[in-house]
């Protein structure tokens, strides 16, 4: 599955299939969630937390594709990411962009 942030394909023509997306909420645990607090009393990256992040990112791109793949797409275009704090420690992460079927050669 090609994946863009541009809408379109270089040098191919393409059909637009809809909107797909996919979406996680991740949440750390107590224990770590202590040690990210701690942390911020100090200063710096707070590692476990750009983890959790990296990690509900690809849970939800691979939704976002097996959406995309179920309406028969080759690509998904205008591909973006948001991010909402659900609650203290938890976040929710979606992915989506616009499915699109490759119809072949651009001819311009």
């Amino acid at each position: 599955m090609l994946l863009l942030n541009i809408d379109y394909i270089p040098g191919k023509k393409i059909e637009a299939l809809g909107v797909v997306k996919g979406s996680v909420v991740q949440s750390k645990n107590f224990g770590k969630d202590f040690m990210a607090g701690m942390k911020t009393l100090v200063g710096g990256e707070i590692e476990s937390y750009t983890d959790m992040l990296k990690q509900a990112r690809q849970i939800a791109t691979k939704r976002m594709v097996d959406e995309a793949e179920e309406m028969g797409a080759d690509a998904v275009v205008n591909l973006r990411y948001t991010s909402s704090s659900v609650m203290q420690g938890a976040a929710e992460v979606t992915a989506y962009g616009t499915a699109v079927r490759i119809l072949g050669e651009d001819a311009g």
